[in-house]
């Protein structure tokens, strides 16, 4: 995407009033990982064994933070600074209506992300190196579009700003939702994937007319939730988790979902 290359300088100026960019931790991303791999096809299945090859392991939440990762790795300098942008979406209007020439400027957002790395994963005219580059970003960004605050609409960095009380300690609302709320359930990742795919098929909202941009209305349904789970008195207590947990757990089981769908139609024919 040329946009992309084009617009690495812009993001660098942008960088100040940007949100954190890690959604879930590790813990989220491979959990979501892990239930998209259970839903692959035969096909799918085998291309993503292959790509993932040259990283000696055949499963997706073995990679599925490296988009993070990269921002410590001075080797990967240049690709960080040009993908750091496309791990959220900030939209500026309330009511979570997706405008890409006011919320995604120049392609840089995790939309525009999105599409542009699934597009490189299905060409089968790339090599390999490069199609393993697109899953890893495909793998981690569906599961950062669907964290809320990843798609909010305050003038808050995606609620770092936004400071709380959580455990007795202070911290802020985007870090509980990157990881407090998920590890109050004392699970490893793989033990999360076992308890959330028990539970059977997820039910995926229906499609939000006229809008024809799946990646669109993912991110969308993150905005609306956004705007509820901001906590009375900047303290997250047991009511707040036994509400909110559930939230978070069915965004995990959404992104699972969808990325694997994604994944079946990209890797599949």
């Amino acid at each position: 995407m040329a946009s992309l290359r084009r617009s690495a300088a812009a993001v660098l100026i942008c960088l100040a009033l940007a949100p954190g960019v890690q959604a879930w931790g590790p813990l989220g991303h491979s959990v979501v990982a892990d239930l998209a791999q259970r839903q692959l096809n035969p096909t799918a299945e085998a291309v993503v064994e292959r790509l993932l090859a040259p990283e000696h392991t055949r499963s997706l939440a073995d990679i599925a933070s490296w988009p993070d990762e990269i921002r410590n790795d001075p080797r990967q300098a240049e690709l960080w600074n040009t993908t750091r942008g496309l791990h959220y979406v900030d939209f500026t209007s309330g009511d979570c209506d997706y405008q890409p020439p006011r919320d995604c400027r120049d392609g840089v957002c995790v939309v525009a992300g999105i599409d542009h790395y699934v597009k490189v994963l299905g060409d089968k005219g790339q090599p390999d190196a490069v199609r393993l580059e697109a899953l890893k970003f495909v793998v981690h960004f569906i599961g950062d579009e669907h964290q809320p605050l990843h798609g909010g609409s305050r003038d808050d960095k995606g609620g770092n700003a936004y400071q709380v009380q959580f455990n007795g300690k202070g911290t802020n609302l985007h870090s509980v939702w990157d990881s407090g709320l998920l590890k109050t359930r004392g699970l490893e990742w793989k033990a999360y994937a076992d308890e959330l795919d028990a539970r059977g098929p997820v039910e995926l909202p229906p499609r939000i007319p006229p809008l024809d941009n799946d990646y669109a209305q993912w991110a969308e349904e993150s905005c609306a939730i956004s705007r509820d789970i901001y906590p009375d008195g900047h303290k997250i207590d047991q009511t707040y988790v036994d509400k909110e947990l559930p939230v978070a757990e069915l965004r995990l089981r959404q992104a699972g979902r969808r990325l694997a769908d994604v994944l079946n139609v990209t890797l599949g024919h």
